[in-house]
Order: structure tokens, then C-alpha cells, then sequence
């Protein structure tokens, strides 16, 4: 008799697999865990002999990992189906914290079996013949036309002009034309793109790329870094803390980016500041990333927000930017624009007539369209997840206006797995 601890952290297949484990004669179930805390109690009694995982729980890392194996106990982790991008993300943090089997989400009748076979040995990579290896992630919907993904960089000037909300939401526009999309946090404050769209990720991807890249692997590790969100659309999330700026680089995101536009079309969302701070050419500065996605860039879309202010900041930041790369391509996207403000498109056209137009590909204006953007976060799903509205038909113009086509699909994109809460 295989006894055996299971721990779904709430997952969809819990239930499923519970009873694919009752109807096995060979397996029974010691217990039903709530945490990692709990599992590896139940483990320390010396009672289990495998623990089936959900590969997204919690505190389940490396040194866990080695918990569960140095108390005799066999892991199975859970991962996702196959998809562009989710399966093998999920494959590739099985590898990372050490798990040496999976099983798929929609193959739990063959848990009983894979427990009654001989257990891979220390040190084996994931055994699994459903899942890809992680070095394949995003390469499922062939190389983008040309063999190379177009980077869009979207920045914009101090006082929070909705950078993030335009980033999240042209990607997943993108996606819906049938393009396969990484979304790229690279704000060196503090990332927030993984709580807009509600991901929970106990491994930060840019941090993750950061120690790939150091490695020298992060070509062939860069499908561990992605997270999936839809069966065209990844993110990589950002950094969890702003102290831990100085452990990222802008040569790892350069070289991340690279990367992914063999695969995707590529959007990052970026900080504020193209200062160039640090002192010391060997040590990095904090606003290197930035400066980086300018630079790998092929189009720039200019956040600004429409009031005094906001126009006063983005007319400067035109500026700035053509300081920092002139060649670039400059789309400048007035947000949050209202009845309230009292002026037309043409007249605020017309306040940023100062700014050199003949730099600039165009412009275009959201709406302040807060009921839709409070759905959204309020949710933790995308705005174009959330149903139609005035700021979605906008971003839809928009995205039309980048020159991407490809046939629309419908606008409620289905996640891969479960969404499960927000980044730590």
C-alpha cells in the first residue's frame, strides 16, 4: 500500500484527484494538507511515502523540497496542461525547486500508476511524458514574422500617468489578434503588473532572469521565466520588493528581451527616470532598466496623463526621451481624458503643439473610463477580461493604430490554471 499526502492549495484538481486516489486499491490517503507547514509536519511522522503537490503552492521551494526527500517522502507535482506558454512555465518551476516527477492537470487517472513505478533518481531531470521541456516554452506557436518580435517599451513621466493599466491592456489586445505576447515588468520601483492582473508568484521571473542570465543560461531557461496567463499571453513578473533593484542589471534585461522576440512580440512596462545615477560604471543604477528597455525598444509608447500637470510632464518627457535615443519611434497615448477637463482632443493636440511632432508617430487618447479599470482591479483580471467598454474599444483603436493585425478573438481570453492571488 502507497500511503500518500496530498496538497492542491485550493487547486481545481484537488477534488478530482482525491478521487482518483479513493478508487485506487494500491493508494490511500494519509491526509489532506492545508499548507507547506502542514505537509511537511505530517512528512516529519515518517508515515507518507509520496506527496502529491500543486506545483504553485506557497512556500514550496528548493529547501522544502529537500525536506520532503530527506523524510523518505516521493513528490508529484501537478502542472498545468499543455498551452503556448503555461505548461511548460509550470514545468519549469518544478525543475527549479527540485521536483523529479509531474503529472498533468488532465491525466490524474494515471497517478496510481506512475506511484506503483520505479522513482527517478536523485539528480534525473522532471519525468513527465506530457510536458515539454522547459527550454521549448513559448516556441509551441512558431517564431513571429520575420523571426522577430516587435518590443514596445511603455513609459512615461512621474505621477503614475497609468503605465502599467496601458502595458497590461495593449498586451492582451495584441494577444486577442492571435499574437503570441511576453509582458514585461521592468519597473525598477517595484512591479505591479502581477497584482493588476491578480498572479501569485513566489519566484519573481525578472529576478529569476537575473540569476539565468549570471548563469549564462538564460537562453535556454528562458520559458522558466515566463508565467502563463492565457494561451498567447505571459508575463514576466517584476521585481517584489524596490530594494532589490541592484540585483537586475539592464544587460539582463536586455538580454531577456532578446530572448523573448525570437518567440513573441514583446511589451515592457518600464519606470519613470532616464537619469543616468550611477556614479560608478561597474556597479548598476537604478534606473538602468529603464534606460535599457528605451534602448532594445523598436517603438515607444509615451504615457501622459490629461490634466495641467500631466501634459505639462509629458511634453517634457518627449523631450527628454529624443535626449536619450533619438531614432526611436514615439507614439504619445493621452490617458484619462473626461468631459470634466473642459477640452477636446484637438485642444489638447494643440497644448502639445510645442513638442516636435515630426518625432512623434501619433497620438492617441483613452478615456477615463474608471468603472471598467475598478472592475478590473477590484477582480485581478484585465481590462479586455472584464467585457467591452469605452476604454477597451480605445485600446482595440490603438493597438490597430500600431499596425497590428491578425484576427480578433473574443474578448474574455481564457486563463491557463487558476488565479490564485496576488504577488508577495
Amino acid at each position: 500500500m502507497i500511503v500518500t499526502i496530498v496538497l492542491g492549495s485550493g487547486a481545481a484538481w484537488e477534488s478530482a484527484a482525491m478521487r482518483v486516489l479513493d478508487a485506487a486499491r494500491q493508494v490511500a490517503v494519509l491526509k489532506r494538507c492545508v499548507d507547506v507547514d502542514d505537509l511537511l509536519a505530517v512528512a516529519s511522522s515518517g508515515q507518507g511515502d509520496a506527496a502529491i503537490v500543486a506545483v504553485e503552492s506557497p512556500g514550496l521551494d528548493a529547501a522544502t523540497l529537500a525536506r520532503l526527500h530527506g523524510h523518505g517522502l516521493r513528490v508529484l507535482a501537478v502542472v498545468p496542461p499543455p498551452s503556448e506558454f503555461g505548461s511548460d512555465a509550470a514545468a519549469a518551476r518544478a525543475v527549479a525547486v527540485g521536483v523529479r516527477e509531474t503529472v498533468r492537470s488532465d491525466r490524474l487517472e494515471t497517478i496510481p500508476a506512475l506511484l506503483a513505478g520505479p522513482a527517478p533518481l536523485a539528480g534525473s531531470q522532471v519525468a513527465s511524458a506530457d510536458v515539454a521541456d522547459p527550454g521549448t516554452a513559448m516556441v509551441g506557436g512558431g517564431a513571429p514574422p520575420g523571426g522577430r518580435g516587435r518590443v514596445l517599451a511603455v513609459w512615461g513621466a512621474a505621477g503614475a500617468p497609468g503605465r502599467t493599466v496601458v502595458a497590461c491592456a495593449v498586451a492582451a489586445e495584441i494577444a486577442r489578434r492571435g499574437r503570441l505576447v511576453a509582458l514585461v515588468d521592468a519597473d525598477p520601483y517595484g512591479g505591479a503588473v502581477a497584482q493588476t492582473l491578480g498572479v501569485l508568484d513566489e519566484v519573481s521571473g525578472l529576478l529569476a532572469a537575473a540569476r539565468a542570465q549570471t548563469a549564462g543560461r538564460l537562453e535556454e531557461q528562458v520559458g522558466s521565466v515566463v508565467r502563463g496567463l492565457s494561451e498567447r499571453l505571459a508575463v514576466v513578473t517584476g521585481l517584489p520588493r524596490a530594494d532589490r533593484w541592484p540585483e537586475v542589471r539592464g544587460e539582463v534585461l536586455e538580454e531577456l528581451v532578446e530572448a523573448l522576440r525570437r518567440r513573441a512580440d514583446v511589451v515592457v512596462d518600464t519606470g519613470f527616470c532616464l537619469e543616468r545615477d550611477n556614479a560608478d560604471p561597474g556597479r548598476p543604477g537604478r534606473h538602468d532598466l529603464t534606460l535599457a528597455a528605451i534602448e532594445v525598444a523598436d517603438e515607444v509608447l509615451v504615457i501622459g496623463s490629461a490634466d495641467p500637470v500631466g501634459l505639462t510632464r509629458l511634453a517634457r518627457a518627449i523631450h527628454d526621451l529624443r535626449e536619450v535615443r533619438a531614432d526611436v519611434a514615439v507614439r504619445v497615448v493621452v490617458n484619462r481624458m473626461r468631459p470634466g477637463l473642459g477640452w477636446s482632443e484637438r485642444d489638447v493636440a494643440a497644448m502639445l503643439g510645442g513638442v516636435d511632432v515630426a518625432a512623434v508617430a501619433g497620438v492617441a487618447f483613452l478615456p477615463d473610463d474608471q468603472p471598467a479599470c475598478d472592475r478590473a482591479a477590484i477582480s485581478g483580471r484585465g481590462l479586455l477580461e472584464c467585457g467591452e467598454s469605452s476604454l477597451t474599444r480605445a485600446v482595440e483603436s490603438l493597438v490597430s493604430d500600431l499596425g497590428v493585425d491578425g484576427a480578433r478573438g473574443p474578448r474574455r481570453a481564457r486563463r491557463v490554471g487558476r488565479r490564485v492571488g496576488l504577488q508577495r
